[in-house]
């Protein structure tokens, strides 16, 4: 799905992974689940681009339901994975994410997200064998000049990747627009956050930063900007 010129995502809204183009190459953030593998092929040919196109994926941190196809995609095609080193070790399968942050719940949109996610191997992701880690502040070598903003909160090593070459911030689980636990819609705290409140102080970071897409990890896109987004976050929080 186009949202933007050079601005892709993968996937109806409720598991996003997305794609940047710039100058004929691809920036992949997050890698969604498992059985997104053919939509990732699908919209990049619908592009007019393929896999020999991708230069590197970025993860937003190091969660299941966000490295998906990552390992797919490295151990196939090369295409090296980016993770803050905070989250390597959740990347890889060695951390356990506790099991806590839940919050609220529905049954009914718990439910729907469990089997949309079972459909699309969630149950059975693989873990990222080999990854290239990052800081705080770093920028990376890759389409669209991705700059990292460390978020810590929903997990240790969570962070907002801002390219501004589209004029987007990926925030991961730093925030949602839909619950997938409630079905709750708008910009709001992402449930299953090991620290709520490390997690809304780190939001302190983007107040700087202006863009006009703010993609989350779950729930549609944001397009009304990043100010009116924080904004939202701390009143529903």
């Amino acid at each position: 799905m186009q949202l933007s010129k050079s601005l892709h995502r993968l996937g109806p809204g409720l598991v996003n992974s997305y794609l940047v183009e710039e100058g004929g190459q691809v920036t992949i953030v997050d890698a969604g689940l498992p059985g997104y593998w053919k939509d990732l092929l699908a919209e990049l040919a619908a592009m007019g681009r393929s896999l020999d196109d991708v230069r590197g994926l970025v993860l937003t941190h190091g969660d299941s339901d966000h490295i998906g196809y990552a390992e797919r995609l490295r151990r196939e095609r090369g295409v090296r994975v980016f993770v803050h080193e905070l989250d390597a070790g959740r990347a890889r399968g060695e951390v356990k994410k506790p099991n806590s942050g839940w919050g609220s719940i529905k049954l009914g949109p718990l439910v729907g997200f469990l089997a949309y996610s079972a459909r699309r191997g969630g149950l059975r992701v693989t873990p990222v064998t080999e990854l290239v880690t990052f800081t705080d502040g770093a920028i990376l070598d890759l389409p669209g000049s991705p700059r990292i903003i460390h978020l810590p909160g929903h997990t240790p090593g969570s962070v907002a990747v801002h390219v501004p070459a589209v004029d987007a911030i990926f925030m991961g689980d730093a925030f949602t627009t839909r619950s997938v636990l409630t079905g709750a819609v708008g910009p709001r705290p992402a449930p299953f956050t090991l620290d709520p409140a490390q997690a809304m102080a780190s939001l302190a970071k983007l107040d700087s930063i202006d863009a006009r897409w703010v993609l989350p990890g779950h729930g549609e896109a944001w397009s009304g900007g990043l100010a009116e987004a924080l904004r939202r976050i701390r009143v529903a929080a």
